[in-house]
């Protein structure tokens, strides 16, 4: 059979050529034509489109879901693999832990793409993909868990790391002294690296003990060694959705949040009505939860909870008196969510502790806002309106209750009970009077001792008015 100018066989060169016509015209392509076709044109499987994901700087929890929606419109367009870009620090490992399940799970190949640095999380990140390729120049491992303080965590945290390493090592057939090395220093590797020295690996230790499959220039490079040198190329990026999420999680927004929302309900509280303040505070709260629920932190049951101590905090202050179990219960169950919202499904002590630093951390902001509400606003122009602040006194005229010096002297009789307040009969008149020592009984005649600032002061008298008009006369 005659090759083509293409190539190709001269009659399937033909057929082709009819195909393109015939698609051109708006016709129908004849049965079979397109397996022909596919079988003699091999180059069409590189058609598709492989999917790029950048991961830089701190992996945060907002990372997750990205990552996570990123494999899945992957496998729904039929890529041929996924690169993964790691140039990070590090970051949380819960966020890195659910990465790596997704990674796990991929059903496209994945491989990453070490371009500068990939540390710490960013490390078990790329060594639970497929393959490893590095940029030169760049670095993998320094694994080592820290708290919040920078220091070392306990060794409960480190084991737990040291093994999720030795996993991945292991699933990828590497050695698993190389992997916990790069978790715990007092691992010693021979020929690689001594005990006390944390393991850090560059491009060419990485390629040399086999942790990276290759050394690539850029991203040209990668795709030709991964046999894709054909295949476009799209980035995918966070949605708004996602970027929001990431920055409502951010550890320095997340208190600002709880401080709005407590704010804003302790000043909807204190009045009479639902107000600015309390959309506010709900806002904060709801944004607060929300975000933390999508990057699979807070679960209904702390929404619940939180919604449980709400609803006891306001029994305790519209219906019981005093401040007693429901408030004490409400107040535990808010701070408990909002603990809870911060920390995975199974939270080691560092992060209950930083969770637990950051409410704390709120309670102050919110007890600061509240002293400077109650210490500033009265003397601001803004805000002038919303407070009284002049006052009248008795010398320049104004009085509160009519003066009644008139009554001192006068005698009456009880109304009421007098417990020590309640009424009497003065001269025809009810007035509201105050004894000045036991309690007296209705019917009982009294005698006003004294009138200050509308404060009727009376005692028992040893004769009634009656008798007394009788005597006058």
């Amino acid at each position: 059979m005659k090759p083509g100018l293409t190539g190709l066989p001269a009659p399937v060169l033909a057929l082709g050529l009819a195909v393109v016509a015939v698609s051109a015209s708006g016709g129908p392509v004849p049965p079979g034509l397109g397996t022909v076709l596919a079988q003699s044109a091999p180059v069409a499987q590189s058609a598709a489109t492989v999917v790029r994901v950048p991961i830089s700087g701190t992996i945060e929890l907002g990372v997750a879901p990205f990552v996570a929606r990123a494999l899945s419109e992957a496998a729904e367009s039929g890529a041929p693999a996924v690169i993964i870009e790691l140039d990070t620090p590090g970051g949380r490992v819960d966020a890195a832990s659910k990465i790596i399940d997704d990674l796990r799970d991929a059903e496209v190949p994945t491989y990453a793409y070490v371009n500068r640095r990939a540390l710490s999380a960013g490390a078990m990140i790329a060594l639970a993909t497929d393959r490893i390729y590095m940029r030169p120049g760049s670095t993998l491992g320094a694994a080592t868990p820290v708290t919040g303080e920078g220091e070392k965590a306990p060794e409960k945290m480190v084991s737990a790391m040291r093994s999720e390493f030795r996993a991945l090592a292991e699933e990828r057939g590497l050695d698993p002294l190389v992997a916990e090395a790069m978790v715990d220093e007092s691992i010693e590797v021979p020929g690689v690296s001594e005990a006390g020295r944390l393991l850090t690996l560059t491009t060419d230790e990485a390629t040399a003990l086999g942790v990276a499959d290759g050394e690539v220039r850029d991203l040209i490079e990668l795709l030709e060694v991964t046999r894709l040198p054909a295949a476009p190329v799209r980035e995918i990026q966070p949605n708004w959705a996602e970027a929001i999420v990431r920055f409502l999680t951010n550890p320095a927004v997340a208190p600002l949040l709880l401080s709005l929302g407590f704010l804003g309900l302790i000043v909807e509280v204190r009045t009479p009505s639902f107000g600015v303040a309390g959309a506010v505070g709900l806002a904060s709260l709801a944004a607060f939860f929300g975000a933390h629920h999508l990057v699979h932190l807070a679960g209904i049951e702390e929404i619940l909870l939180f919604g449980a101590g709400v609803v006891l905090i306001a029994l305790e202050v519209l219906v019981i008196p005093g401040f007693g179990i429901a408030g004490i219960l409400g107040t535990g169950a808010v701070l408990g969510a909002a603990v809870m919202g911060m920390v995975g499904q199974v939270p080691t002590f560092d992060q209950v502790f930083n969770a637990a630093g950051l409410v704390s951390l709120s309670i102050i902001l919110v007890g600061v806002a509240g002293w400077a509400l109650v210490r500033h606003l009265p003397r601001s122009n803004r805000f002038s309106g919303l407070f009284l602040r002049a006052s009248t006194s008795r010398e320049t005229g104004y009085l509160s209750v009519p003066p009644r010096e008139d009554l001192v002297g006068q005698l009456g009789v009880t109304s009421t009970d007098l417990r020590p307040t309640g009424v009497a009969i003065i001269n025809d008149e009810r007035i509201h009077v105050v004894t000045e020592g036991p309690w007296l009984e209705a019917g009982t005649p009294i005698r006003v001792l004294e009138v200050a600032s509308g404060r009727v002061l009376v005692r028992r008298a040893k004769q009634s008015p009656e008798s007394e008009h009788r005597n006058e006369a």
